[in-house]
C-alpha cells in the first residue's frame, strides 16, 4: 500500500524557473505555470527516488471529480500522474486535453 507523506513546500521550477509556493491544502507536486513535476517519489512524498528526472505532462485524464495530469519521465521515461492544483495554469490543462496522448 502507498503511503502519503505530506510535503508542501516552495521550490523554484526546474522547466519554466518560476518561483512556486506551497499550496497549504495538499503537497505540491508540480508547477501551476508549466505544469512540469521533479520524479523525486517512489511513494508520493518520500522524495526516495533516485531518478530526478523531469516528468513532462502528457496528458489529462478524469478522476472522480476532478483531473490527474499524466505525466512521462524524460530521463527514465516512467509514467506517472498527479491530481490538479486549483491554481494550475487552466489554458494549459486545456491544451492537454486536447493534445492528449495519454498513456500507452
Amino acid at each position: 500500500m502507498k503511503r502519503f507523506h505530506m510535503v508542501d513546500e516552495d521550490f523554484i521550477c526546474e522547466n519554466c524557473n518560476k518561483e512556486v509556493k506551497a499550496l497549504n491544502y495538499t503537497a505540491r507536486d508540480h508547477c501551476p505555470y508549466c505544469l512540469y513535476s521533479k520524479h523525486v517519489d517512489i511513494n508520493p512524498g518520500d522524495r526516495k527516488n533516485n531518478c530526478k528526472g523531469l516528468l513532462r505532462p502528457i496528458g489529462i485524464e478524469k478522476f472522480k471529480d476532478t483531473y490527474k495530469i499524466l505525466y512521462q519521465c524524460k530521463k527514465c521515461r516512467q509514467q506517472h500522474k498527479n491530481i490538479i492544483a486549483k491554481d494550475d495554469d487552466m489554458d494549459k490543462i486545456i491544451e492537454l486535453t486536447v493534445n492528449n496522448n495519454s498513456f500507452r
